[in-house]
């Protein structure tokens, strides 16, 4: 069972902290098994010969044994609280760590909602799980067998009460659990649900203002939290039909047990305080199974989040890490694409077609094409977000696959097509890949990406507050301080993947200027759709469909390429309007 083997994989470094548990819901068992047989000590030889020293000495006892019983409990529920919250640590640890390793591919496979949820609604189940079986479950099975034996010992021809009333219970919760679990699976495929509505109407907040679909917005939240609440009331009807049901097969057997028992000490067979004792065994018992009950009635959801758990754990990346990483390089700043392809998973076409691409260090590689052409795709294989499915990608000569990650993403400075800005300040956001960057260092990044004009004008300057997905500051101060984040960390190559589409013609201009002139020695790959960005670099690569159409200089490809003669002839107007 999954849920077993993930249990016992993270409860194994806290072994003795189970031990501990176990040894004091030991004693406690023992010391609740032993009270009723005391009391049936004091109600037979105590209360019915009058010996008032026998009731206060036994008492006594008994008193004792509580004390040790309470004790017993609460340091048995401290032991298992802290396990339980170890291991709930130690799975979202490990879950982080796992996400943190894919690649693209399994971050979209999975779904940002769902790896949420996972690491948090899952892991707490499962959780919740452990600190019940450490405080309610490890007792269960000491006070049902105890109970039975010592129950057996006080009147043997009663038991058959118990051998009724015990699989009728079982029978009767088992059916319900049956019926428990393919609604908790349901939840928790549904709370993913209603987290991907809430995270894409967070997130998409302006464009459904812009396009007035509020109403159809809540329409779609309604139905995610209809589909939730569905499937918890069907789940809750059931866990609300089980303590009745125990409750009543616990009082017909205690009515048994008084009903049959007067027969008994009326023919003489048996004491009132063996009665009693009988009594609160079967209590005792059926309270036990109550126990197990409530550990049952989570077990199926918790066994569901476990599943979810660990099909993230034994995902293994698409991006396999190097088992003997090359940690040191001798060249700095080449970039060579061999015979390069890659394919999505489940397409049928490649996305990239045998490319064969060298950029030395210094130049400006750029790399223009229609919507769709593959030019994203290109730039993430330079860093790795995915793997080429055929050929090879090179950095200053060394497959990027058999290089160190560190030692690789150390080199590349990446700017996305989407930047996003962490919650923050400007300062934290530009030294998030050099922590030990100056404020002069941070003025002078700023200034080459024209950045620093908004900055200085900013309530705070670098200390001024940044909001989550650098939602505080416009698509172009976005782009800009994604640019200036990349220019702190100070690498070896550039990657720009359209990171200049949201700067009007002149701002463009200028960075570009900046970049030449005070980024000396860098490698850059510059994704753009405008010409106007790229006019001015080493080496144009024209894609179509993942191809290679076009190669050279822009006045090479003005007199060789069909493609980039259009894609040129299509902006002319707008840049001279502009």
């Amino acid at each position: 069972m999954t849920l077993l083997r993930l249990l016992g994989r993270f409860m194994k470094p806290y072994g003795w902290l189970v031990a501990a548990v176990v040894l004091f819901q030991l004693i406690q068992s023992i010391a609740s098994l032993y009270l009723p047989t005391l009391n049936a000590d004091i109600i037979d030889d105590g209360v019915a010969k009058g010996d008032t020293a026998y009731i206060m000495s036994t008492g006594g006892w008994m008193l004792l044994i509580t004390l040790v019983q309470v004790a017993a409990a609460i340091t048995a529920t401290y032991f298992g609280a802290r396990a339980a919250m170890a291991i709930g640590r130690d799975l979202r640890g490990a879950i982080f760590h796992r996400v943190s390793e894919f690649s693209e591919r399994e971050v979209s496979a999975f779904g940002a909602p769902s790896l949420i949820t996972r690491s948090t609604n899952d892991v707490q189940q499962v959780q919740m799980l452990a600190l019940m079986t450490f405080t309610l479950l490890v007792s269960a099975p000491i006070l049902a067998i105890g109970g039975v034996v010592l129950a057996l010992q006080q009147d043997v021809q009663m038991s058959w009460i118990i051998a009724v009333a015990v699989p009728v219970l079982l029978v009767s919760l088992g059916l319900i659990i049956v019926r428990m679990v393919p609604q908790f699976r349901k939840m928790q495929t549904r709370i993913d649900a209603v987290n991907r509505v809430l995270r894409e109407q967070l997130t998409g907040i302006r464009v459904v203002r812009a396009f007035v679909r509020e109403d159809v917005e809540t329409a779609r939240f309604a139905k995610a939290n209809h589909d939730v609440t569905d499937s918890a009331l069907r789940a809750g009807r059931l866990l609300a039909l089980m303590f009745p049901t125990v409750m009543l097969i616990l009082n017909v057997s205690s009515v048994a047990v008084i009903w049959f028992g007067a027969f008994r000490i009326d023919s003489g067979s048996m004491q009132v305080g063996t009665l009693i004792a009988f009594l609160s065994y079967l209590v005792q018992i059926l309270i036990a199974i109550m126990m197990a009950t409530f550990m049952a009635m989570m077990i199926p959801r918790a066994s569901v989040c476990a599943d979810r758990i660990t099909e993230v754990l034994d995902t293994d990346s698409s991006v396999v890490l190097p088992a003997n990483p090359v940690r040191e390089l001798k060249r700095h700043g080449t970039i060579e694409l061999r015979d390069a392809s890659f394919t999505y998973p489940g397409a049928e076409q490649p996305v990239l077609r045998n490319l064969d691409i060298t950029v030395e260090p210094g130049q400006t590689l750029a790399v223009i094409g229609s919507t769709g052409s593959g030019k994203t795709t290109l730039v993430n294989l330079l860093p790795r977000l995915f793997d080429v499915t055929g050929g090879s990608v090179l950095i200053d000569g060394v497959d990027v696959r058999e290089l160190d990650p560190d030692l690789l993403w150390g080199r590349i400075g990446l700017v996305p097509q989407k930047p996003y800005l962490f919650s923050g300040t400007v300062a934290s956001n530009l030294r998030y890949g050099n922590p030990d960057a100056t404020d002069d260092d941070l003025w002078h990044a700023l200034e080459i990406a024209q950045a620093k004009d908004f900055v200085s004008a900013m309530e705070g300057q670098l200390d001024a507050p940044i909001a989550q997905g650098g939602t505080t500051v416009s698509g172009g101060q976005r782009q800009r301080l994604a640019i200036a984040r990349a220019l702190v960390k100070q690498p070896e190559i550039y990657v720009f993947d359209d990171s200049f589409s949201a700067l009007d013609l002149a701002t463009d201009a200028r960075l570009r200027q900046a970049l030449r002139t005070k980024v000396v020695g860098a490698t850059m790959v510059i994704v753009a759709q405008r010409v106007s960005t790229i006019i001015d670099a080493d080496q144009i690569i024209v894609l179509e469909d993942g191809e290679i159409v076009g190669r050279g200089t822009h006045e090479e490809l003005l007199e060789t390429s069909e493609t980039y003669n259009e894609i040129v002839s299509s902006q002319l107007t707008a840049e001279e309007a502009a």
